[in-house]
């Protein structure tokens, strides 16, 4: 009984194709939350596939309802020891977003696995399926190597709303708070900063949503006639926007931007490249917020984004000054921002340079920012366990730079949390042809049976100096 034969098994799981076999049985099943006829599918997924593997390992697994109406189901599950000396929690969701079924490209399936080389596609199988079957195998081979016994305890939460906004998720973490109480979080989701390199972050950007519009008038009037006498809404709203972020990307108003990039986050930046993968984008150099690197501006500092805008009618454009004008807006921003005021920083910023006439409202789920102490004894933890496995020096950033719901398990739940992806950038998340790499599903189960390994083996060490130092403190 060894971590190199715990690391061989996990290895053996995606060897023996035993890996794609449970992959696929989840890809087919259509868990699309965003369709209300989906309902009785999602808790299919949770009581036909979830659940019974779960149990097979020990667990005691309830499935419960939303406790906001029309919301999505949840499944909580828990494998206490009666001489464990803390408790790990682990969460993942099972819901994708929309198939798009016409939009793959010729030969794809989204609800079937397509193999080419070292891409695996299918709906879902980024985000999150392919990532929470890992965590579940290689806890399973963990399990078995060690007779069944951890010396932790193990709870689980698996939402089926996260694509729609992981509605419910915050009200069931204070419900069954005493149920969830845990020591340390650990979960997978989202992309690695790049394919080869194993990665961890610490928490995520909030994302704030907001819409612009400028309404005129009722209807459009002739241009030759009217232009020149008429304030044009598509104008005023363009200016609007030029107020509040500069044409090179940078945030014009200083109420939108956080106190400071802490040193500890410049620190774990330091060496962490964005980009450079061949599907990536190539980085604008000289865009968004100046001195800072691009990871610094990603990971470290708060970006606004338009999204959308519209004035007339861009599909049939006429000679007219159209009535009214819209744009649909983002902030993602970092911990250290006072996003509970940025609508009315906003308000009050327009204002006081003469746009008044420009609404300003709040627009669908907003996401805090989290984000972990970078220099926290379980990153330390973290990050040796993962170098260990893989041979290669993971990459740290304190936050992702999208949005998650961490928020529940750092604030609600107050836990320190560990973040490790099994994507990679050019996923095709969201969109059609979303694939995994066969080449980083194969490392990830190799780096968690690492992790699920060493908390075994020296997590109750490390607790206790987390302890003694914030106690020092």
């Amino acid at each position: 009984m060894s971590r190199a034969q715990a690391i061989a098994q996990a290895s053996a799981y995606f060897d023996d194709g035993r890996f794609m076999t449970a992959l696929q049985k989840r890809v087919a099943i259509r868990t699309e939350s965003q369709e209300a006829a989906s309902r009785p599918i999602l808790y299919d997924y949770l009581l036909q596939e979830i659940q019974p593997e779960l149990e097979g390992l020990g667990f005691t697994c309830e499935v419960i309802d939303n406790p906001l109406p029309g919301g999505t189901p949840f499944l909580l599950a828990e494998r206490l020891e009666a001489d464990a000396v803390f408790t790990l929690l682990t969460y993942g969701h099972g819901d994708v977003v929309r198939g798009y079924d016409n939009q793959w490209r010729e030969g794809l399936n989204p609800w079937k696995i397509v193999v080419e080389g070292d891409r695996w596609y299918g709906r879902g199988i980024a985000d999150n399926k392919a990532q929470h079957t890992i965590n579940f195998a290689a806890l399973a081979e963990v399990l078995k190597l060690r007779g069944g016994k951890l010396g932790y305890n193990v709870k689980v939460i698996l939402e089926m709303g996260e694509e729609a906004g992981s509605p419910g998720l915050k009200e069931v973490a204070e419900k069954y708070a005493e149920k969830l109480k845990s020591d340390l979080f650990i979960a997978s989701d989202g992309p690695r900063v790049n394919a080869p390199t194993p990665t961890m972050f610490l928490g995520s950007r909030g994302g704030c949503n907001f819409d612009l519009r400028v309404n005129s008038r009722d209807g459009g009037h002739h241009s030759g006639n009217w232009g020149g006498l008429l304030r044009n809404p598509g104008v005023r709203l363009a200016n609007a926007i030029a107020c509040l972020v500069d044409g090179k990307g940078r945030i014009r108003v200083p109420s939108l931007l956080p106190d400071a990039l802490p040193q500890s986050v410049r620190n774990a930046l330091r060496n962490v490249e964005v980009g450079g993968g061949p599907d990536d984008p190539e980085v604008d150099v000289d865009w968004g917020e100046p001195g800072l690197t691009p990871a610094e501006r990603v990971f470290g500092w708060n970006t606004l984004e338009v999204l959308a805008f519209k004035t007339g009618n861009p599909e049939m454009p006429v000679n007219a000054i159209p009535g009214h004008a819209s744009a649909h807006c983002q902030i993602r921003f970092v911990v250290g921002s006072d996003d509970k005021n940025f609508i009315a920083n906003i308000r009050a910023y327009l204002d006081a340079h003469g746009y008044t006439d420009v609404e300003v409202t709040l627009s669908g789920i907003q996401f805090t920012a989290t984000r972990l102490n970078p220099d926290d004894e379980w990153v330390r933890w973290g990050l040796a366990s993962m170098q260990e496995t893989s041979g290669k020096q993971p990459t740290l950033l304190p936050n992702l730079g999208g949005s998650l719901p961490n928020d529940v398990f750092s604030d609600v739940l107050g836990l320190p949390t560990l973040w490790v992806p099994h994507s990679y950038p050019a996923c095709s998340q969201h969109a059609p042809n979303e694939h995994i790499l066969a080449s980083v599903s194969r490392e990830s189960l190799q780096v968690m049976a690492g992790l699920f390994w060493d908390l075994s083996e020296q997590g109750e060490q490390v607790l206790a100096r987390r302890t003694m130092l914030a106690v020092a403190a």
